[in-house]
C-alpha cells in the first residue's frame, strides 16, 4: 500500500496543505472536498486509489490544516479559493489531470475545468452540484435569502448549520444504518468551523454561493464540447444536492456514468467501497 505524505505549499502567501500519493508519474487525479470538511474526507479512499494514481488532495483555505486567515485579511469567494487551488497545482506541475469534486470543491473543480479545460482528463462528481435541479428546496431556501440580504433577519438560519447538530445531520441524514459513520467525522468538523473566526470565514462562503450558479451553463458548454468523461456516484437520500442533480449530467456529457447509491451527502462514511469500486472502473476505462 502507497504512503501517504501531508505536505504544505505557499501559495500566494498562504500555507496550503495537501494530502499526496502515488506514482508522480501516474496519472493524477485532484480530490476537492466540501463543507465544512477538509482532505480528511478523502483519508480512506485514497490508499485505494493510490497503487494506480497520484493523488492530490487540498485543504481550501479556511479549512482543515491549511492557513485561516480571517474575514478582514482575506475576502473568501469561490473564485478565490479556486485561484489558490490552480496556484498549488502549478506549483505540482500538473498539466493534466482527473478531478472528483464533492459539495464545495464542485464550484472549485468547475472553475478549474473552464480556466484550463486542456487539462481536465476526466469528471468525477460525488453530491458535486452542476445543474439547478441538484438544489432541494427545503436546504438552500435560507441560503439564498441571506446571499441576497445578509444581515439579522437572514443570519440566524445558515449560522445554525455550523451546530454540531447541523454537521452531524450532513453526515448520517439519508444513511440506511447511520451507525456505519464515525462520530470522529462530525465532531472533527465541528473543531475546525469552531475556530475562533472561522464562523465568519462560513459565512461568507455561503453569501458567496449563489455566484456559483452562473457558472453552470459555462459547464454544460464545457461538458458538450469537451467531451470529457463523466461519473457522477450519488448519496441519492440526499437533501442538500438531491439525485437530479446527478442524473442531470447525462444532459450535456457524452456517455456519462451516473450511478445513486443507497446513501446521503458523505457517501465515502458509509458506502467507500461501492464508490471506490465505481471509480477504480471508470478511471481506469478512461484513463487507461
Amino acid at each position: 500500500m502507497s504512503s501517504i505524505h501531508h505536505r504544505t505549499a505557499t501559495v500566494d502567501g498562504y500555507e496550503i496543505f495537501y494530502r499526496e500519493a502515488g506514482p508522480a508519474d501516474a496519472p493524477a487525479i485532484v480530490l476537492l472536498h466540501g463543507y465544512p470538511t477538509s482532505s480528511f474526507m478523502f483519508r480512506e479512499l485514497i490508499p485505494l486509489l493510490a497503487d494506480d494514481y497520484h493523488v492530490i488532495a487540498p485543504d481550501h483555505l479556511g479549512f482543515g490544516h491549511s492557513d485561516a486567515p480571517r474575514v478582514g485579511e482575506f475576502t473568501y469567494t469561490f473564485d478565490a479559493l479556486a485561484e489558490l487551488t490552480s496556484g498549488l497545482l502549478d506549483q505540482l506541475g500538473l498539466d493534466r489531470y482527473a478531478l472528483y469534486v464533492q459539495d464545495y470543491g464542485a464550484p472549485i473543480g468547475w472553475r478549474l475545468a473552464l480556466k484550463h479545460p486542456e487539462r481536465i482528463s476526466a469528471l468525477v462528481t460525488q453530491n458535486g452540484n452542476g445543474y439547478e435541479d441538484g438544489f432541494v428546496e427545503s436546504f438552500w431556501t435560507d441560503v439564498w435569502a441571506y446571499g441576497a440580504n445578509p444581515g439579522p433577519d437572514t443570519e440566524p438560519a445558515v449560522r445554525a448549520a455550523l451546530s454540531v447538530d447541523a454537521i452531524r445531520w450532513q453526515y448520517v441524514h439519508g444513511v440506511p444504518d447511520p451507525s456505519l459513520v464515525s462520530p470522529d467525522t462530525w465532531e472533527h468538523d465541528f473543531a475546525l468551523v469552531s475556530r475562533e473566526g472561522n464562523d465568519e470565514v462560513q459565512l461568507a462562503l455561503f453569501r458567496d454561493y449563489q455566484n456559483n450558479r452562473p457558472l453552470y451553463p459555462l459547464l454544460h458548454e464545457f461538458l458538450r464540447t469537451s467531451e470529457v468523461p463523466v461519473l457522477a456516484v450519488w448519496g441519492r437520500n440526499d437533501e442538500i444536492f438531491g439525485p437530479a442533480g446527478a442524473r442531470a449530467f447525462a444532459r450535456d456529457a457524452k456517455d456519462a456514468e451516473v450511478h445513486l447509491v443507497n446513501g446521503g451527502h458523505f457517501l465515502l462514511e458509509s458506502h467507500l467501497d461501492v464508490v471506490a469500486g465505481y471509480l477504480r472502473g471508470f478511471l481506469g476505462r478512461v484513463l487507461g
